[in-house]
Parts: C-alpha cells; structure tokens; sequence
C-alpha cells in the first residue's frame, strides 16, 4: 500500500469497519486537497488483495497487488475526464473532455457481467464524481439500483452538491476529516515547502494544494501580489498584470478573495482567517476602508471567480480586476 498522509489514519481505521458491511456505493467527500482519492486508490488495492495485513492494507507481495500496481488488475476500473488523458486524445485527435461521459459509464457493461477474476470483490473508482454530465449520471443510477454481488463502487468528491440526491441516497456517505493545521504544516515542512503556514492558508489549508502550488512556484506570484495590494493607491496593475498572467485566473481570483475575506474579517471583528502574519498591515489598511465597498469587492470577486474559468481575455479580465480593487479600497477621506 502507498503510505497514508499523516491525517488519513484515523479515516483508514473507518474505513476497516466497512469492509464487511454490504454496500454498493461509498462516497467519499471531502475538501479539495486532502487526498480523497489517494486514500480510495488504497482501499481498493486492499480489498483486492490476497493476503491483508493486520492494519487492513495490502500486502503488496501477492498477484494482486502487482496487476494493481501495472495498472492491469481484471477486478479494478478507473473513471476519470477524459481531459486527464489528454496526450492521448490529442494523438488520437479529439479534443479532450473536462466530463465522465455517458459512453464511460457505459464501458463497464462488459466489467460488470463477468464475474471476479479471483472470486472476490470488484472495484469501480469515479473521480471526481462531479464530472459526471447528466446522462452518465443516470446511466450510473441503474447500475447502483442492482449491482453485481461483490461491485463496490466508489466515487470521489469535494462537491457533493453537484451530486443527484439519488445517488446520494443509493451510496454510503463516507466524510473525511480537513487536517488539523499542525499536522499539515509538518507535512509540507517535511516536503521543503517554505514557509508552510503561509502556503498552507493560501491553499485555503489543502495541503496537497500547498505543496503543488509550491511545486509550480505559484508562492512566488502570491507574494508579489501580497506586496501590491498592501498599497493600493500605488499599485501598478499593468506590471502586475503581467506578472499573473502567469498564473491560472482562477488562482489569482482565490487569492484576491482571501485577502478580501482578510480585510472584512479585521475591520469586523478584529481577526484575521489566511494572512495571520500581515496583521499589522491589514489593520492600517482597514482602519481608513469603507465596510460598504468591502462587501462589493467581496461580490465582485464571487462573480469574478466564475468568470475566471472562461476568460477570453485574460490580461483584460485580471486589470479590470485590479483597478476594481484599487477603486474599492479607497481610503474613505481621499
């Protein structure tokens, strides 16, 4: 078995005690970030597997465990976009998908008629089960009313919501746990992470976030905007523009409305939530800023986040996003 996150153990232990419990459908929530689906990845391969240890994971030695890790074990089935192949579908050129099709959850018809190669359980894992379009939604429905003995299907997610009540009510609900802070700071402290607290909040305290945003050097870019929004009345939204273009915009609309949060947070009730060490500087900003306009900037980044995922023009959408920022923080005497 692939090693746990440190925060998985207590989860892992649950999960044990459903080994035995008949069930069709788990669905495993959660924030993004937290490793939900590296977590179902080792459930899977343990109930696969031939000889589990005492702690119920796989033992990593038998027949099993070495199809699952070549990625061709015959009781096992993986379901993602097909936007997460996308050299693939390029070759074959298509253009990639951001959806689980219907077509996908069709192809396990042949999967589900033959029986468990060794006899025992068969694993489906949908990740993320939000990704479902609407047809391949109900095509699932049918296949959990009326399994096959021994199928489980799991399905991963960090929005529920977007999940038909249907399926909610043909699967076990399986929640897990956000890490306590100290736990995922040490973790990415462990992994070379500078400055992990403040990586740690600027991921909205996802450490696998944490860590890949550290990873594409995406901290460097949060900083420098950190840096500029402090003064707004001197910031350079062109020079800063060009240093986010860099950056999905979706990101930057994520760290706006943190340090937005932050802003209304200190001038509300003194406390701040994602930048807990620029106290100071937040409290000065505050101090001079209508509540009024920080509830706009507020719903102007809310709207903004959505439109961030389809911006034709990206370096247009992020100015006119600073100079609203700029226009909103306005000290309340100028």
């Amino acid at each position: 078995m692939s090693e746990l996150y440190p925060w998985q153990l207590e989860d892992w232990a649950r999960l044990q005690a459903l080994r035995s419990r008949a069930s069709q459908g788990l669905l495993f929530q959660g924030q993004k970030g937290i490793g939900k689906l590296e977590l179902a990845i080792n459930y899977a391969r343990a109930l696969l597997c031939e000889h589990p240890l005492g702690d119920g994971s796989s033992c990593g030695q038998c027949p099993s465990c070495h199809w699952f890790l070549q990625g061709s074990h015959p009781d096992f089935r993986f379901l993602q976009p097909e936007s997460e192949n996308e050299e693939v579908e390029a070759a074959a050129g298509k253009k990639p998908s951001r959806q689980i099709s219907v077509d996908q959850i069709r192809s396990l018809a042949d999967f589900m008629g033959m029986t468990a190669h060794q006899g025992g359980r068969r694993v489906v894992i949908i990740h993320p089960a939000e990704a479902m379009n609407a047809n391949a939604a109900n095509a699932l429905l049918k296949n959990l009313e009326e399994p096959p003995a021994g199928l489980l299907f799991i399905l991963v997610t960090h929005k529920p919501q977007a999940l038909l009540p249907t399926i909610h009510s043909r699967c076990l609900s399986f929640a897990l746990a956000t890490p306590d802070v100290a736990s995922a700071t040490r973790y990415l402290t462990a992994q070379g992470v500078k400055n992990p607290a403040d990586a740690l909040a600027a991921a909205g305290f996802s450490p696998l976030q944490a860590l890949q945003a550290a990873d594409e050097g995406g901290t460097d870019a949060r900083e420098k905007l950190l840096r500029a929004v402090r003064e707004p009345l001197t910031l350079d939204v062109f020079g800063l523009t060009e240093v986010l273009l860099k950056t999905g915009q979706v990101q930057v609309v994520q760290w706006l409305q943190q340090w937005s949060h932050d802003l209304m947070l200190q001038k509300m009730t003194g406390r701040l939530r994602y930048h807990t060490g620029s106290e100071e500087v937040i409290r000065e900003l505050v101090a001079q800023l209508d509540p009024l306009n920080l509830a706009r900037l507020q719903k102007v980044l809310q709207t903004a986040k959505r439109e961030a995922q389809h911006t034709l023009n990206p370096r247009l959408f992020l100015e006119s996003l600073l100079f609203t920022y700029c226009h909103l923080t306005k000290p309340c005497h100028s």
